[in-house]
């Protein structure tokens, strides 16, 4: 039975380098799954760089939806997964439904938030199934105000249960604070 580690916190506060250390140390062979899609300039730049800061051993899958089979099919001799990050995932699967949320209902939001939470019980089966630690990277969400705009606070509260159920099948979850991992469960 696989490993799920499960590290939140804040934007820039050190889950990426904290998942990346943890994966070396379980060996070399490391799958890094990226949810980012290259949507602008700055988009672009950002993924760039995080490429060049993983080792040229690692494998890299970039994708945000139907990660079971593309993780599956890529786990043989792999000795960790990351995916970085949840957030991003769940937001770009939020997007492919529809772009304009302002006028958006209650049904079809609880629809959205349907598919994302399938998408989030088939990763945990996956990662249960394995048998290799899986390191999952996402933001705490909600510790701010509330969001002033439908997208945001659907983002906030699908995103925010999505958590839920990682941090509830997880092994391990680490909440980072300016660089420094603590271990909540």
């Amino acid at each position: 039975m696989g490993k799920l580690v499960l590290i939140t916190g804040g934007a820039r506060s050190g889950k990426s380098t904290f998942a990346e250390n943890m994966a070396k140390a379980y060996g070399k062979d490391v799958l890094y799954v990226a949810t980012s899609i290259p949507f602008d300039d700055e988009m672009r730049y950002r993924i760039q760089k995080h490429r060049e800061q993983r080792p040229p051993e690692w494998e890299t899958l970039e994708a945000y939806k139907d990660l079971d089979a593309a993780i599956t099919e890529r786990l043989e001799g792999k000795s960790a997964v990351i995916l970085d990050c949840i957030t991003v995932m769940v937001s770009n699967l939020m997007l492919e439904e529809a772009m304009d949320w302002e006028g958006m209902d209650s049904d079809r939001i609880n629809k959205v938030e349907e598919k994302v939470k399938s998408e989030i019980s088939k990763l945990i089966r996956t990662a249960k199934n394995s048998q290799i630690p899986f390191v999952i990277v996402t933001n705490e969400l909600g510790m701010g105000v509330v969001p002033p705009s439908v997208l945001g606070r659907a983002i906030r509260d699908i995103g925010g249960r999505a958590n839920q159920m990682l941090a509830a099948a997880a092994d391990e979850v680490y909440l980072c604070v300016s660089g420094i991992p603590v271990k909540i469960k």
